[in-house]
């Protein structure tokens, strides 16, 4: 399942160019049991099967070897920290990166106290296991990589990078059912442009993520492009 992902679309591109290095390790692979087993049930009255401390610790062990190095190990959790653009930025500039997905009941806590650095969410909410989110991760920290995409800018003008949501964006045809591409896009005005795309920032932060604002650096013309679009929100209610 990781495999065909990490293959696909722009992520595959870039692994393809040698620009990433992705290499997915299966726990069974490190167990001394005959049957291949890395979970058992846990101590206590909790139903379910919790992963085993030593299939895991062999493969932390394998990894390191490999590598030479002991890379920063994330396990993927609904109890760590809320993934972040922030977070992304700050991994992307990481040299080796562990990703430990647990399954069902999750992971004993031994091997996590021993071997993770920190444990990341991808939200309030329980999945079956961390492959999902463990992809999350790869992909976002991954296209913040040099060369992945063409131009900074394709990930830089992103909801999120500066600390606001996206401007709203526009492909062909100039109209389309009676609406009309903003005339400011079609003026090659590039200043107006940039202008606009910032006041349009700021109004979709302001209906969608408004506790977005909290952090960022507003001058006294943003407060009342925000002011303004805050009161026809109120208003349409």
């Amino acid at each position: 399942m990781l495999e065909n992902y990490l293959s696909q679309s722009v992520i595959g591109r870039a692994r393809a160019r040698g620009l990433f290095e992705c290499e997915c390790h299966n726990i069974r692979d490190y167990t001394t049991d005959k049957h291949r087993r890395v979970d058992d049930t846990p101590y206590s009255e909790r139903q379910g099967m919790l992963m085993q401390c030593e299939p895991i610790y062999r493969c932390w062990q394998g990894i390191c070897n490999m590598t030479r190095s002991q890379p920063h190990v994330i396990y993927m959790s609904p109890q760590g920290k809320t993934l972040t653009q922030k977070r992304c930025i700050e991994l992307s500039k990481m040299p080796h990166i562990m990703l430990l997905c647990g399954h069902y009941e999750g992971v004993d806590q031994r091997i996590l106290d021993m071997i993770v650095d920190e444990e990341i969410s991808v939200g309030d909410y329980v999945l079956t296991g961390g492959e999902l989110p463990a992809l999350i991760v790869v992909d976002s920290v991954v296209r913040m990589l040099d060369g992945v995409l063409s131009q900074p800018d394709g990930y830089e003008d992103e909801s999120h990078y500066s600390g606001l949501l996206e401007y709203p964006q526009y492909t062909r045809p100039e109209i389309w059912r009676d609406e009309k591409v903003p005339e400011i896009l079609l003026s090659g005005h590039r200043a107006n442009i940039l202008k606009w795309r910032h006041e349009q920032a700021l109004r979709n932060t302001a209906k969608k993520r408004p506790e977005m604002l909290e952090n960022y650096p507003l001058t006294d013309e943003d407060l009342a492009i925000i002011t303004n679009e805050i009161g026809k929100f109120d208003n349409k209610k």
